[in-house]
């Protein structure tokens, strides 16, 4: 009788102390989607700003007469479409 008393008094404020969370939890989804937008804008922004900047270079060293610029269309091609593409993952990997 005394072990389970014992017991009880011990378990009982580690239950009472694990209730409060899901308003935290909620708050915290509140902030995640609220800032994630803007992050997505700017992430395309950068997108756009990636895929003229190599646009810009890729026609600067095609009109001077450099060869082999393959490399240079692949690697600005998908930094661009790298930056396209992260908006759509994060926001399937948060849910939002």
């Amino acid at each position: 009788m005394r072990r389970t008393l014992t017991v009880i008094s011990v378990l009982l404020p580690a239950i009472a102390l694990a209730q409060p969370g899901i308003a935290e939890m909620q708050q915290a989804e509140q902030n995640i989607s609220s800032s994630f937008f803007p992050a997505y804008d700017c992430a395309l922004v950068i997108a756009v700003l990636l895929g003229t900047m190599g646009a810009l270079r890729i026609y600067h060293n095609w009109q001077m007469g450099r060869d082999r610029m393959d490399a240079a269309v692949a690697a600005w091609f998908f930094s661009a479409l790298f930056m396209t593409l992260c908006g759509p993952f994060l926001k399937a990997l948060f849910g939002i």
